[in-house]
């Protein structure tokens, strides 16, 4: 078990000024894995008072520097795959294979912005129309941000925001999700090891999360919030950033469609579970609606209730888990209660799974059959490893169907016509769609989504874009440029 001492602030690991502490478990049984440091409002306005000062240093470091130093990380987290793993596995009772999966994938953000570092403080010089005005731009951090992540991927989602951040010269305040602040703090380890100055990363574990993202809002070094997580708690920020002007990054709620054409290659539902039942589909940009053609629809079915029969479900950390628990009793309860309504509803039981008895927040994979459309299992994010067949009869049938939802963040389109899947893809209005590809998340790529799903893009070459802020130079025509 840790001891309380879990909030890094200024340099310094200590417990929360109140003294509270908080129990960090195993969603595969209940079982405690460590006891957390509650932060406080007092440790949160600490924290942010270290990144402010440290800002000036750390933004006026060399752009070589601050590669180096991800580099450093990078190399760490891959030297640290199994334990990390381990510790993913134990706190989100994702499977150990995926929890490996997941490093690979958050250690690419880390090397990635090391990349792009070098690439992004490019500024511009050129004159204005009438000949006048030599005109300078530059680029520059933006300044301290809070990082604010989810559970579903405790090491992915922070490195996407706090490589980033890293690169361009920005100090932050990282608060994890309570549930899952283990590898956030094992992952801050590794990076103090690459000689980091004090202040330049901060963070605060927490069950008070309002109370702290109000007192880092309250100090005038804030500059930059961004959140990964549900689409209420994004408005809630964004209104608390409108007070300030604080730039904001929000990847938010998705309902991805998944269509299924009837020329689709027969491995399409080999995509399908990827794209399902990735961490047991508590993934935003997990399927959520499976849209057949109508002449497949059967077929289709039966494969996926083939597929998800395959999938054997238990604890995280055991050897041949494909599906681990939901995240907690929550969760489960939240999913149990979508899929009843939608079942009295007129939806059929396709399949359902046995899971492993115990204290573990386990729910069934299941499949249904003609979920109403107005049903809540149909219309919002189920977050668990629950998958709905709905016929459509048509292209125009189709894209209705799938845009008929205010999330946008990802869809999923499979055709052997690649002329048609292009023409769908472009009448889709999310940020990602993956043609043929039921997996879609790479470092390289601009993540993101339209309508509710978000602001902003994290990753591709845009990432480093949302913590970096242009400076423009005016100077007269004749002024000698050395």
């Amino acid at each position: 078990m840790l001891d309380a001492k879990t909030l890094y602030i200024d340099g310094a690991w200590r417990a929360s000024s109140s003294g509270a502490t908080f129990t960090v478990t195993d969603p595969s049984d209940g079982s405690a894995l460590a006891t957390a440091a509650d932060g406080t409002a007092e440790d949160a306005s600490a924290a942010i008072a270290a990144a402010g000062a440290a800002q000036p240093a750390w933004g006026a470091t060399s752009i070589a520097h601050r590669a180096q130093v991800l580099r450093g990380l990078h190399a760490a987290v891959i030297a640290h795959t199994e334990e990390l793993a381990e510790l993913i596995a134990a706190e989100s009772g994702k499977p150990v294979s995926e929890a490996i999966g997941e490093i690979g994938y958050g250690a690419q953000f880390i090397s990635w912005f090391a990349d792009q570092a070098t690439q992004a403080f490019h500024g511009e010089h050129y004159t204005d129309p009438a000949g006048t005005t030599r005109i300078l731009t530059s680029r520059r951090p933006v300044g301290p941000c809070l990082l604010i992540t989810p559970w579903n991927f405790p090491l992915a989602m922070v490195t996407r925001k706090l490589a980033p951040a890293l690169a361009a010269g920005c100090t932050s305040v990282l608060k994890p999700a309570e549930q899952t602040p283990l590898t956030a703090i094992r992952l801050i380890e590794l990076l103090n090891e690459q000689d980091v100055p004090p202040g330049v990363v901060n963070v605060v574990t927490t069950t008070q999360a309002r109370e702290v993202s109000a007192a880092v809002f309250a100090s005038p070094a804030l500059r930059k919030v961004s959140f990964t997580g549900s689409t209420a708690i994004g408005g809630e920020l964004l209104r608390n950033s409108s007070h300030r002007v604080v730039s904001t990054s929000m990847e938010l709620g998705g309902n991805a469609p998944f269509l299924v054409f009837d020329d689709a290659a027969p491995d399409v539902v080999d995509g399908a579970i990827v794209a399902k039942l990735r961490n047991g589909g508590q993934s935003c940009i997990a399927a959520n609606r499976f849209l057949v053609h109508d002449i497949v629809a059967d077929e289709f079915t039966e494969k996926l209730v083939g597929a998800f029969s395959r999938m054997r479900v238990g604890t995280g950390r055991a050897v041949g888990t494909d599906v681990g628990p939901l995240i907690d009793s929550r969760a489960v309860e939240k999913v149990s209660a979508m899929v009843e309504q939608a079942v009295d509803a007129g939806a059929r039981v396709a399949y359902r799974a046995e899971v492993p008895a115990g204290q573990g927040s386990f729910y069934p994979p299941t499949v249904l059959i003609d979920a109403p459309l107005n049903s809540p299992v149909y219309r919002d994010e189920v977050f668990g490893p629950v998958a709905t067949v709905t016929r459509f009869t048509d292209e125009h049938h189709a894209v209705e169907l799938a845009n008929d939802t205010q999330a946008g963040l990802a869809a999923y389109v499979f055709s052997a016509d690649l002329s048609r899947a292009l023409r769908v893809a472009a009448a889709l209005d999310f940020g990602i769609v993956g043609v043929n590809r039921g997996f879609v998340s790479t470092a390289a790529a601009p993540f993101g989504g339209t309508k509710t799903s978000g602001l902003g893009r994290e990753g591709g070459l845009h990432g480093l874009e949302e913590y970096l802020e242009t400076q423009y130079l005016s100077l007269p025509v004749d002024s000698p440029i050395v």
